[in-house]
């Protein structure tokens, strides 16, 4: 079981008697949880038979990485544009744009004409890629029963509670 953190007071010099919070504090500690999350995700939709095999392949070699999961999180089903991606993802444009293009060539989206405006494109998801997102769907679900058999179910809904009340101030 991991250690509790430790909130000392800080002296005047900015010292705290015990270095430990360094590895302790909550961010690292949800930073460590989404990293494990994202790749039982990812190991999931790798053994999931109902995801394309050239895709299923990509995930069990670790080609596709939990930065891949961000356009699988983001990408609205109705398509979204490239600026309103990576704003959603948290990401540069030209980081989600790198991403995009793996995502294209692998066939899991395709860029076209944005039908509200016929000179801006569109990022969609294609048909495999719509598999991909159902398959994330199921391993989501599955990575998430994991977590509450780990943890119980009244820590399990406490963490949720506490993340969603953290995430929406």
């Amino acid at each position: 079981m991991a250690k509790t953190p430790s909130f000392e007071p800080v002296s005047a010099a900015g010292q705290t008697q015990d270095p430990a919070w360094r590895q302790t504090h909550l961010g690292r500690l949800l930073g460590h949880s989404l990293r494990r999350f994202d790749a039982r995700v990812l190991q999931l939709m790798a053994r999931d038979p109902q995801v394309p095999l050239a895709l299923s392949n990509l995930a069990a070699r670790e080609q596709i990485s939990a930065a891949h999961i961000h356009i699988t999180r983001h990408l609205s089903v109705r398509g979204s544009r490239l600026t309103e991606l990576a704003l959603s993802a948290g990401m540069s444009k030209q980081a989600m744009g790198d991403l995009v293009d793996q995502c294209e060539a692998w066939g899991l989206v395709r860029r076209q004409s944005d039908p509200q405006d016929g000179r801006a494109r569109q990022v969609v998801f294609t048909d495999a890629g719509l598999a991909w997102l159902e398959a994330f769907r199921r391993a989501v679900e599955q990575a998430q029963t994991e977590f509450v058999q780990a943890v119980g179910p009244q820590v399990a809904t406490v963490v949720l509670l506490g993340l969603e009340a953290y995430a929406g101030s």
